[in-house]
């Protein structure tokens, strides 16, 4: 999706010339942008948003993304946000290799539709099980989040900035139930299910080639993993998919977790696991 003029406050950014990438290591969103980018062979100018200061919400980076989410693509001065739109205009301008088969171009974006419409469910699950201690935002974020940028995309009223804001109200008013929770899980087991289908006869989710796809995918895959749900008990050929992936190169050095967040990880399980209150045992799987 790319911004009008009018959307964008940080006007430096409209003379930039060349590729530019705000993004967050452990952005989900942001390693799926970063895997396309890596099988292509696409250079581009790092510029590290990072969310858990909320940097994504302040006055500058608002500026050139108003719903301040990560990544944005800055090409030549023209904004692109949304990654699913990146990849897209991606490869439109580096064709090769393909990872939107030829052809196929409306049934990708329709699945991909299917990826983005379970991004709120993927933001419950790992707010839950994956961050349960992530501190929500304050009254005084959610004014700036919702006043520092233009409130427009496409020079019309944001209604998704509206979505995102109503979510982050809702967790700070009374985090993520044992209920929302249940709901997202089985959203996810549901597609899981689904796209585990696509791989009975091909070793990829469009054929014999990676796809922007199976990008999507694994990334969900890994962090729900990473959350507790046991993938290869309930989905044995996605777990069998998911690990041949991992292992390329251009994919393994994005999902790899830093020590840090490693060790962030395991205390936070631990403490699910002495509390009682993991995944699996929250959702019964």
């Amino acid at each position: 999706m790319r911004l009008h003029e009018s959307d964008i406050k940080t006007r430096e950014v409209l003379g930039w010339t060349g590729l530019h990438l705000f993004h967050y290591d452990a952005s989900s969103c942001s390693q799926k942008v970063r895997i396309f980018m890596n099988l292509k062979g696409i250079s581009y100018k790092s510029h590290v948003i990072d969310i858990t200061t909320n940097a994504n919400i302040t006055e500058y980076y608002l500026g050139i993304n108003p719903r301040g989410l990560v990544p944005t693509l800055v090409h030549d001065g023209d904004v692109h946000i949304e990654s699913n739109d990146i990849l897209t205009y991606l490869e439109g301008l580096y064709p090769d290799p393909p990872l939107i088969p030829p052809g196929f171009a409306d049934e990708v974006a329709t699945l991909m539709r299917y990826v983005d419409d379970l991004k709120l469910d993927f933001r419950t699950i790992m707010l839950r099980f994956l961050a349960p201690s992530h501190p929500p935002k304050s009254a005084e974020e959610l004014e700036r989040y919702a006043t520092m940028g233009t409130g427009t995309v496409g020079g019309v009223p944001d209604t998704d900035l509206k979505k995102e804001i109503a979510f982050w109200t809702r967790f700070a008013d009374g985090g993520i139930s044992d209920e929302a929770a249940r709901q997202s899980v089985q959203a996810f087991r549901k597609a899981f299910g689904e796209i585990e289908q696509r791989l009975v006869h091909y070793p990829y989710l469009m054929g014999d080639a990676v796809s922007v796809l199976d990008i999507a995918w694994l990334i969900y895959v890994e962090r729900l993993r990473l959350s507790g749900y046991p993938v290869m008990r309930m989905h044995r050929r996605l777990g069998l998919w998911a690990n041949k992936l991992s292992a390329h190169p251009a994919f393994e050095q994005e999902i790899t977790m830093s020590p840090e967040f490693a060790a962030y990880v395991e205390m936070e399980r631990k403490a699910m696991v002495v509390a009682g209150r993991t995944l699996q045992s929250v959702c019964k799987l």
